[in-house]
This record gives structure tokens, sequence and C-alpha cells, in this order.
């Protein structure tokens, strides 16, 4: 019989021992089922990077020593899980003949009046500590506690210990029209959707236009866009939007000048100064070949700065102060970062580089702040503006009456150069970068260079770096897709120098993440999808559907042995849509765009005509099973370049068979275009996130008048049910 786990031996050893209470997995099942053991050099690095020591046999049985004394050492958990409406436990280790007490703190600051009783023992054999037994008891938390993040105080003698204590609900509810049916809405990388006005790329303007008319005139209920998480000050400004500077923050760069309030109150000369920089990059909204972030940002800061230096009303100074406070220290470490890039340079592995050298203690930096203490205000108030602005557009789509609106997405990590590892590096696991194992499509594994928060970290924290993430995209969100959704469960850590297929699965606390984004997504009236493409365990898409996260369907992606699901076979907790950033629009996919591709850019495995004859079964395959179940001609087979608009139409009629409660169509497909914006596997080799709006003649689509286009029409009444 083929092995599928662990020996009696193995399990027996030290290492893995260690390994395992760590929270680090020894074995793994590969993508084609094949059994994995982590060798023991990997599991060595790996605990290194969670600041454990198993580089020999007595550190490992120290470790393990040290493990087992602080889980009694501790009254009570740091942070604790309670589901709303329901009675939970909270196991406290005390002395034989102590009696413990308990209050809670609620959010805010109020104390709860109710009891905290305490239950007797579980039962379980008292452990000797020093020259005491320890023995357990309980303090029931009441089912009536509200939701919300509260603070748990346990005494015992004269010791107290505090624990975040996180009360959510169950699940994310649905809203009530998906209750019994389902929303649909658009997918666009929004930065390449640009109007007249724009400065060469979309911004937060554009994406309050594109919101509004997108319900206005085709009656969506939502926009799925793509992360706009924190960037660079400067150029070169990084292309992708999943290897963000922060988490926490917005992109400024997507600030929209002439949208800010204080812009009307600026003199004519500056006016004029703001209008001749717009010029100077206008001509690039019409360019349909490729988006030139870095030519935006050189003519865009300047009118910023000019517009920040003409001051603000005390009103309005007021509100400024008020983010500064509510932002706190995070906000200073992203405007500190900034600056220091500002005046220091890109940051980068070199020892001398100031990121290296320097940290949020270091005498240099408090030097920095106070000889610019105004450059450093700019960089504040930058992202005040992107906030108000992104939450205006928000606010437009639930004025317009979109269920949903704006429908967020969360990169599964940061640029290890960032502010987020710079300001905070405690927060992160040292020495390790996530990745993914060894697949199908990357022979060798992928390394994505994110470092991985630190799960020892966040439970004793009470998960709040997690939260005020979760928070702030839900402050002006009605959704968020979550990238890699496994990341709740476990990630792939590949340590410093090992490459991405020595790796191994460390595991987060699920059920704390997914509480802390039903109670977000609560306060919001929100929806959360998670990303679950790919090979991933069936606890994971069990869990994912019990805690109310909608799963993805991709109908390229919905089949089994080179057959086609059905879409009313699908899974009902979906969003489901025709195809995604990471392989082309679905014109160009009919058109084996991807083949051409991956072949220019040397990414097959096999040669070019054994995938081109993949790509031709797949393709029939699908078309016959949408031909089958009547949502296209089979005659259309015949003649596809004629029929390509029915085609994809067709494949859109079979979303709206599904079960799925969301359902998404893309902006590319609805003008035709060809070109993907992204080739995984590719940096520079392809313009990845760098693709404007452009039809299948490769003309440049505006978003001035792009919900009038006939072919947008045509496939919004298609997702409506009309066709």
């Amino acid at each position: 019989m083929e092995k599928r786990e662990e020996s009696e031996e193995r399990l027996s050893r030290p290492l893995i021992a260690l390994a395992k209470a760590k929270g680090v997995a020894t074995s793994y099942i590969g993508q084609q089922g094949e059994y994995i053991e982590i060798d023991d050099d990997v599991l060595i690095d790996v605990l290194a990077s969670l600041g454990v020591d198993a580089s020999n046999e007595q550190s490992v049985e120290s470790e393990l020593r040290k493990d087992a004394r602080s889980k009694l050492e501790r009254l009570i958990p740091p942070t604790i899980l309670h589901i709303a409406g329901q009675e939970s436990r909270v196991k406290v280790n005390h002395g034989v003949f102590d009696l413990p007490k308990a209050t809670l703190e609620l959010e805010n600051g109020s104390r709860y009046e109710g009891d905290l009783p305490r239950v007797a023992g579980d039962g379980a054999m008292a452990q000797p500590l020093d020259d005491r037994f320890i023995v357990n008891s309980a303090i029931v938390i009441p089912a009536d506690v509200p939701l919300g993040y509260h603070t748990l105080h346990v005494t015992v003698n004269n010791r107290t210990e505090s624990a975040t204590l996180i009360s959510a609900p169950a699940k994310v509810e649905l809203l009530d029209p998906m209750k019994n049916g389902h929303l649909w809405g658009w997918m666009a990388q929004f930065y390449s959707v640009r109007s007249s006005r724009s400065w060469g790329i979309g911004d937060f303007a554009d994406l309050k236009t594109l919101l509004r008319e997108s319900k206005e005139k085709t009656g969506s209920d939502f926009v799925l866009i793509n992360p706009v998480h924190a960037a660079e000050p400067c150029t070169p400004l990084t292309p992708s939007p999943y290897l963000p500077i922060s988490r926490r923050f917005v992109n400024f760069t997507y600030i929209s000048p002439e949208r800010i309030a204080e812009y009307d109150r600026l003199s004519d000369d500056d006016k004029a100064r703001i209008r001749k920089l717009h010029d100077s990059v206008s001509a690039l909204n019409d360019n349909a070949e490729r988006l030139d972030r870095d030519a935006m940002w050189n003519a865009k800061m300047p009118a910023l700065w000019t517009i920040f230096k003409a001051g603000r009303t005390e009103e309005r100074q007021r509100a400024f102060d008020e983010f500064k406070k509510h932002a706190g220290p995070d906000l200073e470490g992203y405007a500190t970062w900034c600056l220091a890039y500002d005046k220091w340079g890109a940051p980068s592995d070199d020892p001398n580089s100031w990121v290296r050298r320097f940290n949020r203690d270091s005498d240099e930096i408090k030097q920095l702040r106070d000889q610019y203490p105004e450059t450093l205000d700019f960089y504040r108030w930058m992202e005040w503006i992107a906030d108000e602005q992104l939450d205006d557009a928000q606010q437009t789509a639930r004025d317009a009456g979109m269920q949903i609106g704006l429908m967020a997405d969360m990169a599964v990590g940061v640029h290890p150069l960032g502010s987020d590892v710079w300001w905070n590096p405690e927060r992160f696991a040292y020495g390790a970068t996530v990745g993914a194992p060894p697949d199908f499509y990357n022979q060798q594994g992928q390394d994505w260079s994110q470092p991985p928060l630190n799960p020892n970290y966040l439970a004793a924290t009470g998960y709040k770096a997690y939260r005020d993430i979760v928070h702030g995209m839900f402050s002006h969100a009605g959704g968020v897709r979550i990238d890699h959704a496994i990341g709740l469960f476990r990630l792939w850590w590949i340590p410093k120098g090992r490459g991405a297929k020595n790796g191994a699965y460390v595991t987060y606390d699920s059920a704390v993440m997914m509480g802390i984004l039903a109670l977000e997504a609560k306060r919001a009236h929100g929806v959360v999808v998670g990303e679950d493409l790919g090979v991933v365990p069936d606890y994971m898409a069990k869990s994912l559907a019990e805690h109310g996260l909608l799963g993805c369907a991709i109908e390229w992606f919905e089949q089994r042995e080179g057959k086609f699901r059905k879409p009313q076979d699908w899974r009902p907790l979906t969003l489901a849509s025709v195809t995604t950033h990471d392989i082309p629009p679905t014109a160009g996919y009919l058109n084996y765009v991807h083949v051409k591709l991956r072949h220019d850019l040397d990414l097959l495995t096999g040669s070019y005509e054994e995938f081109l004859a993949d790509a031709q079964r797949e393709h029939n395959a699908l078309l016959s099973m949408l031909a089958d179940g009547g949502w296209i001609k089979r005659g259309w087979m015949n003649n596809e370049s004629e029929h390509e608009q029915d085609l994809i139409e067709g494949m859109h009629r079979a979303l709206c068979a599904s079960p799925s409660k969301l359902l998404c169509a893309t902006i590319t497909d609805g003008v035709g275009e060809r070109r993907t914006q992204n080739q995984p596997g590719t940096n520079n080799e392809y313009p990845n996130w760098r693709i404007p709006l452009a039809d299948g003649e490769g003309r440049a689509v505006s978003l001035d008048g792009l919900f009038d286009n006939p072919r947008v029409r045509s496939l919004a009444a298609v997702m409506r049910g009309e066709k």
C-alpha cells in the first residue's frame, strides 16, 4: 500500500514533535496526490524563522521543555475566540487550591455586567510546575456577550492576566438578495480603465465613475478591483498590485488632484500649473500599448505638493488631524518610510542601505523626521486624501443603489523591504518567505519573496495587525476578496537560500482569522470571497463554506480529467466568472493567445505542439458542454471568428445557470480585449499589470462612454438574464 502518513518511528523523534508543537507541518500531500516528508534541515530552518532553536539534539529537548512550561505558566491564552450567541469556556491554569476570578471589559471601555462563572476542572491530571501542581478550570463566557474586540481579565491570587476576546458571528451571512438568488458585477483592473481627464492611469475619480455608471447603465451590484494597498512614494513604481509596501494603507498614486476639496481654493496660477502638469501626460490616456505609471506619478506628485502647500480650512485641518490620530503609529511608520525613500533613495538588500542600517528607533530616523517635518506631513496628507477619495467612491456606489459596491482585493503579503516589515519587523518571521510548493504550473515551486506574518506574534497581540488590515479594507468596501485564501489556514514557508521546493507548511489559526473577517463583514454589511483555486485540502473548502466565505469558480477551470462540469453542479457558495487576471480575457483564450505567449516566453515544460493540442482539446470540450446545455449554438463552433461575441456571451449565459451566489463578468470581456494582465512566471519579460484597456482591434477604450458600448451593454443584458 502506498505510504500516506508518517511512521511511528518518525513521529517519535523529538525534532518532529517540536515542529508539530510549533505548527510546522512535517509532511504534506502534493498536487498529484504524492506523499512528501519534509527534510530535517528544512524543518530546522523554518523553526529558526519562528525563533526556535532546533540546531542540535540538546536544543530540541530544551525547546520542547520550554514549550511545555510556557503552556502551563500562562493563566489563559492571549487570544480567545468567542462565537456570539453561544456559550464558550476559557481554560484557566492555576494551582490546586486557587480560585480564579474574571471580569470582561467591552470594546467600548465599559464592563460586562453579567456573571462570568467559574466551573470545576475538566478531569485532566494535575501537572507539576516547579514546587506546585497546575490544574485546570474554566471561565464561562455567556452567549449574550456582544460582538466586538473585548478584553478578558483573569485573576488568580494577586496575579492578573489579560487576553483579547474576539466575539464574532459564527459565519458571514449572505446578503438578503443572495439568499434565494444571486448578485452580479464587473471585474476590472481599474488602473487600466482611463477617462479623458485621467493622468494616464485610472484613478479614484475614475473608479467613482466606474461604480456609478456600471450600476446606472448596466444594473450591476459590485465591481471587483485589483488591490489598492499602499505603494512607493517615488518612481520607479512597482507594477504589481500584489506586492504592496503596506497592506494597512491605500495607494495614494491613485489620487485625483482635481477632486481634492482644496483644489477649488487654489490661485489661478496654481491651477494653471496643475493643468500644465496634467497636459504633459494626458496623451497617455490614448496609449493602447503600455501604461506608464512613472510618467503619471512624476507629473501628479508635484501637483499634489502644490495643493498640500496651499493649506486647509480649520475644519479640514481638524479632519486631517483626526485621521492621523485614528491611524496611529502605523501611519507614522508608512510616512517615515516614504520620507526615508524620498531623501535617501530606494531601499535595497545592500547592508549599507538605510532600510538595513536603521530602524524606527534609530537616532538617524528621528533626525530625518525633525529635519523634514513638512515633507513627512505631506505623506500623511496624501494618505488621508487617498482614503477620502476611495471612501467617496464606495459611498457613491451605495448611493447609486449597489448592494455591495466596491469589492476590494487583499494581497497575500507585502514587499520584504516595505514599510510594514521595516517599521514592525516583530510582526514577521525572520529568514523565510512565502510561496508555493511544486505543482503542474511550476515544477520548481514559487517564491513570492514576501515575508510571512508570524502566527505567534498574531496570537500574542490579539491579531490586531490583521484586524486593522481587514477593518481598513471594509471601511470603504462592501466586499473583500482574499487572494490565496489558503493562507488563512497554512502558508508555504521557504527558508532563505533553500529554493521554493524546499519549504514547509506553517499553520495559522483559521478560526480566529475567519472570525475577524465575519465580524468586520457584519459591521460593513458585506461579503467575503476566498480565492481557493488550484489544489487545496478538502478541509479548507469545507471550513470556508461553514464560515460563510465564498470560494471561486472559474469556468475554464471547472473540469476534471478533461471533462467540464455543468454549471448547475458548481458549488453555490462561490463567486463565478469565466476567466481571471492570470489568463487572457475570453477572446484571447478562445484564440490561443496563452499558448503563443507561453511559447514565446519559453515557459513551456513540453513542446509547443503538445501544449497547443491540449489547449485545443480543452477549448473544444468546453464549447461542446456549452452546446449540450443550450448556451451556444453548435454551428457557431464551425466559424468561431464570426461568432466570437456569441461564444463569449454563451459562456456567461452558462454562469447564470449556476447556483453561484455571485456572478462576475470582466470589463475586458465586455470590450473584446485579448491580452492578459499578468503572465505568471514572468517579471519584465512581459508587461504584467501594465496593459491598458483596449478592444479586440487594439484600440484604447475610454471610460467615457464605456457603458454605452453596444458590446458591453449586450454582455450586461446576458448577466441580467435578459438574453
